[in-house]
């Protein structure tokens, strides 16, 4: 029997080691996502005062991607196991398109993401302090290594929930849709506000929630000029929060809420414009001194009402450097009475608010910020 020749050495190496080096590569890969999810735990760990971890992490690295499942962050103290956010998923990739521009972005995808602000949670003060900017700016950058220019929100929650209420206070904005676009200013690098911001919702009482803007985020206090509107949201849903701080509820109503605000250089000039309209506030069931403060409630509204819309509003003017934000009080009550017996508000946004004059009197926008 004849003996097998071994082949040399040399020749079985041109197959060992590319072998190697696959097997090597695949075991990288699959142990990739578990290296990821320990990275972000670990960042998340970092936060002073928050506690939190993700449940799984998805590696996509044909488009430059992943993505995380299950994000939950909460503080450290907190008197319930309400999480303060809560994201289902949450698609990190690189922004193809902005690529075709000379630039490295990325755009952030949420779907089902939670933000609730528990009051009793958020008043505590952990031992180690409270998170400040640098510090939620360090994590995000971690991350997140490349700049963020395409952000959007999809079926997205905001609430604002206090159990010490007697009833419990539960405000909520739900279906939310945010998109904003070239927070880097990829595109349209001449304007002075070269990013855009869409939000729409569902708020308490069913009413409609829009958002629109422009804004320069890059800067240290961005830009910006917003318009924003609450429409035909049901009153009786804001009754746990009026019976909790005013001592007053609703039987009937639509509450609407209409808003501008311009922000230039960190100086700021606005409105509120709140509206009530139908609005019945004795209920049946009340009892005495409860209905008597109504009562007094009411004595007042039927008086500042403008009685051919049956609505009472006014309009909140805010002014000022953003440390130091106030609302006119003479003028708001001055409002009540415009309303009521001059001009009655209209359930809009009026347009009087313009980017241009939250500039300061002593400090004229330039041709190129007008624009």
């Amino acid at each position: 029997m004849k003996n097998k020749v071994k082949k040399p050495i040399h020749k079985r190496k041109r197959y060992i080691i590319p072998a190697t080096l696959i097997v090597l590569l695949i075991s990288f890969r699959l142990y990739l996502p578990t290296l990821v999810k320990n990275y972000v735990n670990e960042n998340l760990a970092e936060i002073p005062g928050f506690y939190g971890q993700v449940k799984e992490i998805d590696i996509s690295l044909y488009r430059g991607a992943y993505v995380i499942h299950g994000l939950y962050l909460n503080k450290v103290n907190a008197k319930t196991q309400v999480p303060f956010l809560k994201f289902l998923k949450t698609d990190i990739s690189v922004e193809w398109k902005s690529l075709f521009e000379g630039e490295i972005v990325a755009e952030i995808i949420m779907d089902n993401a939670e933000i609730i602000y528990v009051f009793e949670d958020q008043e505590t003060t952990p031992e180690e302090g409270i998170a400040d900017v640098d510090d939620w700016t360090k994590v995000l950058t971690d991350l997140v290594p490349l700049k963020i220019n395409r952000f959007e929100m999809h079926n997205g929650k905001f609430a604002f929930v206090q159990l010490s209420a007697d009833p419990n206070i539960d405000l909520s904005i739900s279906k939310v849709e945010l998109t904003a676009k070239n927070l880097r200013n990829v595109a349209e690098k001449g304007r002075t506000l070269p990013s855009t911001i869409n939000i729409t919702g569902v708020s308490f009482g069913g009413g409609d929630l829009k958002l629109d803007g422009k804004m320069n985020i890059i800067k240290e206090i961005p830009d910006m000029d917003i318009a924003f509107s609450l429409k035909n949201a049901d009153a009786k849903a804001l009754n746990d929060f009026t019976i909790f701080y005013a001592g007053i509820d609703f039987e009937s109503g639509k509450a609407e809420l209409y808003s501008e605000i311009a922000i230039a250089d960190g100086y700021l000039k606005g409105y509120m414009k709140p509206l009530l309209t139908n609005s019945k506030f004795i209920g049946k069931e009340d009892g005495f001194l409860e209905t008597l403060w109504e009562g007094f409630v009411v004595f007042f509204k039927t008086i500042l009402k403008n009685h051919s819309t049956d609505t009472i509003a006014t309009e909140i003017p805010i002014e000022g450097d953003l440390n130091n934000v106030k609302a006119g009080i003479f003028p708001t009550i001055g409002g009540i009475f415009k309303n009521a017996w001059i001009n009655a508000f209209k359930g809009e946004t009026d347009g009087s608010i313009e980017f241009k004059d939250a500039f300061k009197e002593d400090k004229e926008p330039s041709s190129k910020e007008k624009k």
